[in-house]
């Protein structure tokens, strides 16, 4: 006898919500999928790299592995201030990448409906448009998803 899921039911691969990671770079507040982030690790000074682009500050080693560490403010042409005791290094792991993203402050691990996510709006500078995936809103406040997969795109595209 095969049993018939209820309409009402989600499936496993069906989740209406994901927890995303809320971060605040230059002023602006960003999500990062919950499922592709190691840890949060406090600020430390990355070791400087030379000839490489400014958006990439240096490298850590975090548990024995050496990450690079890519500025998000940086990337995405928003201003940035010297880093302060909120700023922190949120080390994702994306395979075969590993890096650190540097962020003014981690403000919290959120679940975001999917059925609430959105399109990025038309006319985004040309590297937000590419690594948005979507944009929602938060409490009031607009809210834009990255997708860590087309920031280390637009990383290895800018070496």
């Amino acid at each position: 006898m095969e049993v018939e899921p209820r309409p009402d039911t989600v499936r496993a691969d069906e989740t209406p919500e994901q927890a995303y990671l809320i971060v605040h770079a230059g002023g602006e507040v960003y999500a990062i999928n919950g499922s592709v982030i190691r840890e949060i690790a406090r600020w430390r000074s990355p070791t400087p790299v030379p000839n490489v682009p400014a958006l990439l500050p240096g490298i850590i080693s975090q548990r024995g592995v050496i990450l690079p560490v890519v500025d998000l403010r940086v990337l995405l042409d928003l201003p940035a201030h010297p880093p302060d005791r909120a700023t922190r290094l949120v080390i994702c792991q994306h395979e075969p990448f590993d890096l650190a993203i540097l962020v003014d402050r981690v403000e919290d691990l959120t679940l975001i409906d999917q059925a609430e996510l959105e399109p990025p709006p038309n006319g985004l500078p040309a590297t937000a448009a590419r690594i948005f995936s979507a944009v929602t809103r938060l409490a009031d406040r607009p809210l834009a998803l990255i997708d860590l997969s087309a920031l280390i795109t637009v990383v290895q595209e800018g070496l």
